[in-house]
């Protein structure tokens, strides 16, 4: 059955013939003239016995370096060798068609979930019209988009280790499409707030999940892919303010938004459709190891190599080899439901945080990097989430600017913006800016121009210093993504970065409810609380004790 018709379908290594070869070839096509000193070194420095020089592509140069990894690691068990192994198969297969493709799709998850952040910030105008709520008290909608957000955050993150890494990448977008365009068409403004927050429940997941997929197919020599998933968040932006700059103004109040948002559904929707059908994803190796799905998981390696046109070494024989424990041969790679929650809520146990306050040097960097993440979670969509009601107000006293220039205004901006992740991949890369450099400079220079939104009402003035905020923005966001998980310890990354995630989270849900009560006092009030946090993280950017460019990561 052709895999479009069976997007679940379980594999079989005899579907992928002519990739795999012998451990003798391996050794010569990957690693000629080479033996396993280097790892029978490491191996002896972390207390493990070594076996002596062994060809890497031997059985027991294979196991020596399983075991030195290993002795680093928290967990020891045959699921933790066997999935090290995969690991090792899927870096010499090497990046190829699989990987970009994978790379698209998984920037549709974070492109969908900038989308859809940025096209309630464009409806709350309408919204506030059609069913006669105020304009502060409108923001509420996206606090209750936040709260979905971060529930379907924490749901989608446990729910893909215990039903599977595609069931998860793929229903995200289902949901998130299905209660968006149900939005559309809401009666009135609780059940459009109840339909965003449903919505978000689906659009939630697609950072963990996307990000923790694309991971597991990667080779470790092309990690730093994972960061430039980034450049899809600006484009998000631009997709939905191009589409409500075409809707919302040449229609009636009560259509155009709704129009809008049918349309970004269907996008949505359209994205669920090339991940469904039109790109077969495997499921995860690491996922089919905890599963006790062994002959799958090997399969899942060839079917990659063959879609990459490479080879690999990689049978069931040499993952029971290598990766079992001789002295327990009955043990298995399956793990419990309990014990795959237990290993996802451990990343953030005393043990595994308590290392990133190992010394002052790794404890500074840790605290200021998640206090930038809360002041940037908040400051953003401070200003963000309600930037086209600012831009509504612009002008004199008393008068609002016509629909057409609120959403032209908004679109001009979000093309701006887009460069800036792009350039940000550069600069950080110039000796003396680097990650630091680049990242405080762009957020200093972000939170001047939110101060210099307030001090005119001119629709001109506020078009031009929202568009340099902007591109500035873009730039912080994408630097602060690639240098938050080269500064954490390899053991403990998915620790640090997953507090991170959560904190910017929390923070932003509680963004609507200040903007909501400061807008009560002053319409400016919100704009000066992003433009005050934007500063504090650039304070904290400026004491960044470590810069990471041209080191390898820890």
């Amino acid at each position: 059955m052709p895999y479009y018709l069976n997007p679940f379908a379980k594999h079989d290594v005899s579907e992928f013939p002519g990739v795999l070869i012998s451990l003798e070839e391996a050794q010569a096509l990957y690693a000629p003239g080479q033996t396993s000193l280097k790892g029978d070194l490491k191996a002896a420095e972390a207390g493990v016995e070594s076996i002596g020089e062994h060809s890497p592509y031997t059985i027991e140069g294979l196991r020596a370096e399983i075991d030195s990894d290993i002795s680093t690691s928290q967990y020891d068990s045959v699921y933790d060798r066997k999935s090290k192994l995969i690991s090792k198969a899927i870096q010499d297969i090497g990046m190829g068609r699989y990987q970009y493709e994978l790379f698209c799709l998984c920037g549709f998850g974070w492109a969908a979930d900038n989308l859809w952040l940025q096209a309630i910030a464009l409806c709350l105008p309408q919204l506030s019209a059609e069913f006669n709520v105020d304009s502060n008290t409108v923001r509420y909608t996206t606090c209750a988009t936040f709260v979905g957000l971060c529930l379907g955050a924490s749901f989608w993150g446990v729910a893909s280790d215990i039903v599977g890494r595609r069931f998860a990448f793929n229903f995200t977008l289902f949901i998130a499409s299905v209660f968006g365009i149900a939005a559309g068409g809401a009666p009135n403004w609780i059940g459009v707030c109840g339909l965003f927050a449903a919505m978000g429940f689906g659009v939630g997941g697609n950072l963990p999940v996307d990000g923790a997929l694309f991971l597991e197919f990667l080779p470790f020599a092309s990690n730093n892919l994972l960061t430039l998933l980034s450049v899809w968040w600006p484009v998000g932006q631009l997709v939905a303010s191009l589409i409500a700059w075409g809707f919302i103004p040449n229609y009636p109040t009560n259509e155009g938004w709704r129009y809008f948002i049918y349309t970004i559904g269907a996008l949505t929707f359209a994205m669920f459709i090339c991940r469904f059908f039109l790109f077969h994803l495997f499921e995860s190796p690491k996922f089919l190891l905890a599963r006790g799905r062994e002959a799958e998981a090997v399969a899942v390696v060839h079917g990659i190599a063959y879609k990459n046109k490479s080879k690999t070494w990689l049978t069931e024989e040499i993952l029971d080899e290598v990766g079992g424990d001789p002295e327990k041969p009955q043990e298995t790679t399956k793990l419990t439901n309990v014990e795959i929650v237990q290993r996802f809520f451990s990343r953030f146990s005393k043990d595994r945080i308590m290392p990133l306050f190992a010394d002052w040097r790794i404890g500074l960097t840790t605290a200021l990097i998640w206090f930038c993440w809360a002041t940037i979670g908040m400051g953003y969509p401070l200003f963000n989430a309600f930037l086209p009601q600012y831009f509504e107000h612009a002008g004199k006293t008393g008068q609002t600017q016509s629909t057409y220039q609120v959403y032209r205004n908004y679109a001009i901006e979000s093309v701006v913006g887009v460069p800036g992740s792009v350039i940000g991949a550069y600069t950080v890369d110039i000796p003396y800016v680097g990650r630091k450099g680049t990242i405080a400079l762009s957020t200093l220079i972000s939170a001047i121009f939110l101060f210099l939104f307030t001090i005119s009402a001119n629709s001109n003035y506020q078009l031009a210093f929202s568009c340099v905020e902007s591109f500035f923005q873009n730039i912080m966001y994408g630097v602060l993504y690639a240098y938050t998980p080269e500064v954490f310890p390899a053991p403990n990354r998915g620790t640090g970065t997953g507090i991170a995630s959560f904190v910017n989270r929390i923070t932003g849900l509680c963004a609507p409810i200040v903007a909501v009560n400061a807008g009560r006092a002053n319409p400016n009030a919100p704009v000066y609380a992003a433009g005050s946090l934007i500063l504090a993280a650039f304070v904290a950017m400026c004491l960044f004790p470590i810069e990471t460019r041209g080191k390898m990561s820890l």
